[in-house]
Formats: structure tokens, C-alpha cells, sequence
């Protein structure tokens, strides 16, 4: 076995130890299909009130901006589809939100795989990527053969469906690449059709200013008075597109620890939530996601809500 093959070999074992669900791995170069795609997405305002989509053009579509000498972007999934769900009568909350902040969850198993490689091989330079810098997560994972992108615009697999965090590791090292896999949306549009505010304005394009998600999460300033009564009592992020895909049918539940929820937020009802206090919601949501809307900004999706 030659040395590329040996490290792919070496990375693909770490990550499953470190408790990432899969890796794939692909060649640093410039995106070319994306670039026009998110020209256009930009163009059409899809982003709303994301400014911050608007910046680093170049080095979202360029890994070697972002890393000198990149050679490699890995790209992993880690699973967070809980095993307990929230009481049914609760306002509803993202999967992705019930235990710790993702950032700091994977940040830290990227860390330590950066350093096991650096260990087994010697001088590799490299960044860790969450959701946090210029990196188009799902193209990469998609390229790397961990999935297609589907029309609800989640990068889906035929295994797992699509509750799972992406991320990266780019590289100076030249490794084994994967091959993309074909797209299994088939003629299927349930995540169109059950979009309760028709975000997804066509197959595999979403208007990230009409999602849910965004309304709940990102927008700042008060919620549109015509989305009264579109919101299906989501408070924080939105699952339906996922929910309603064929593919999360064999969805499992995830194995990390720190993903579990604080079981208060399990027992919550909506009475409870009407009545939170700014005490309360710290302690119950200390290191969670919903911390980046904080107590105000969750009031005021609740009270949007009623």
C-alpha cells in the first residue's frame, strides 16, 4: 500500500474513532458548478438579511485561499438525531438544538484529529471548519461522496437520510479522493410540498429569507405579520423539510453524550414555555444553540407563535 493510501486509510479510522458517522475526502480545488449557483442565490436575495453571505466570495469557493498549500478538504458528518423528543404539547425546537453547542462539540474532535494526523505523519498544516468561516459545507461533503444534495437543499444519504453536522478538515497533504454518489430524490417533492411557507421556490433551491429557520433564528427585527399562522408552533430552527423525507426513515439515534438533552427541556409544555423566565432559559439552555437568538429573541418567536 503506498503512503496516500496508508494516511487516507489512517484519517478514515480516526474519524470513526473520534465518533464521526463518515469521511470522505476530496481535492482542494475551486469549486466551478458552485460558483454560478451561489451567484445566483446571492443575486435573488435568497439570503435575506445574511449579510455575512455576501463576504469572502472567493475564498467560499476556493479552499486554497483559505488554507495555503491546501492539497485536501475531508469532510465529516457527525449524527445528532436524538432518542427522546420534546413533550407534544411544546413549542417546537430543531433536533440540532436539544443538547450542547455543536461548535464546540466537533470543534474539539477536529482538533484532536488534526493533531493524531500530525502524530502518525509529521508536518501537515490544516484548519478545522464548523459552520463558522467561508466554507460551502455540503458541496464539499457531496463531492467527497458522503451524500447528494437533495431538493430541500440537505445533503442526504440512502443510510442515514440527513440528521447529521458537516464538517471540515483542509489539508496540505495529498490523500486517496472519493467518488460523488448519485442523487436518490427520484421524483419525490415532499419537502417541497410540505414547506409551510414555500421556501423551497424550486427543486434544490431554497430562499433562505422565507425559511423558518431564518424567521426563528437569524432575523433580527420583527417577524412579517404574513407569516401569522405558518410557523406549526417552531420557536427555534424548523425540521419539516427533514422530517417528511423518506430518507430520515432510518434515521438512528446518535451515540454523543454531550448531544442529550437537558431533560427539563423534554418536559416543557407550552404553559411552561409562556411563562420561562430569563433565569430559567440560561440554565436550561447553558451552552445550548438557542442561546444565539437569547431570551428576547425567543420570547418574541413565542409570542409570534400564540
Amino acid at each position: 500500500m503506498n503512503s496516500k493510501s496508508k494516511y487516507t486509510q489512517f484519517i478514515k479510522s480516526e474519524a470513526k474513532r473520534l465518533g464521526f458517522l463518515s469521511c470522505g475526502i476530496s481535492k482542494a480545488v475551486f469549486l466551478e458548478q458552485e460558483a454560478p449557483r451561489l451567484e445566483t442565490w446571492l443575486k435573488n436575495n435568497h439570503n435575506g438579511q445574511m449579510a455575512y453571505m455576501e463576504n469572502n466570495f472567493d475564498k467560499r469557493l476556493n479552499p486554497t485561499l483559505l488554507v495555503d498549500d491546501s492539497k485536501s478538504v475531508v469532510s465529516l458528518l457527525l449524527n445528532y438525531y436524538p432518542e427522546q423528543f420534546q413533550n407534544s404539547d411544546s413549542y417546537k425546537i430543531s433536533k440540532y438544538a436539544y443538547g450542547k453547542d455543536y461548535h464546540f462539540v466537533i470543534k474539539e474532535k477536529l482538533n484532536e484529529l488534526l493533531f493524531s494526523i500530525q502524530e502518525e505523519i509529521g508536518e501537515v498544516s490544516g484548519r478545522a471548519f464548523v459552520d463558522s468561516a467561508p466554507v460551502l459545507d455540503k458541496a464539499w461533503a457531496a463531492k467527497s461522496g458522503l451524500g447528494w444534495i437533495g431538493k430541500n437543499s440537505n445533503l442526504l444519504t440512502q443510510k442515514v437520510g440527513s440528521f447529521y453536522f458537516i464538517a471540515e478538515l483542509i489539508i496540505d497533504l495529498d490523500l486517496d479522493y472519493d467518488y460523488v454518489t448519485t442523487d436518490h430524490c427520484g421524483t419525490c417533492t415532499a419537502c417541497i410540498d410540505s414547506c409551510p411557507t414555500e421556501a423551497i421556490v424550486s427543486p434544490y433551491v431554497v430562499d433562505g429569507s422565507k425559511c423558518i429557520s431564518y424567521f426563528t433564528i437569524e432575523l433580527k427585527e420583527n417577524i412579517p405579520l404574513e407569516m401569522k399562522g405558518k410557523f406549526d408552533d417552531w420557536a427555534f430552527g424548523c425540521d419539516i423539510c427533514q422530517d417528511v423525507c423518506p430518507w430520515n426513515k432510518f434515521s438512528k439515534a446518535h451515540k454523543e453524550p454531550l448531544f442529550n438533552p437537558n431533560p427539563e427541556l423534554l418536559q416543557l409544555t407550552k404553559k411552561d414555555w409562556d411563562e420561562i423566565t430569563e433565569e430559567t432559559f440560561k440554565l436550561v439552555f447553558k451552552d445550548s444553540p438557542l442561546k444565539r437568538t437569547k431570551f428576547q429573541g425567543f420570547k418574541r418567536n413565542i409570542d409570534f407563535i400564540k
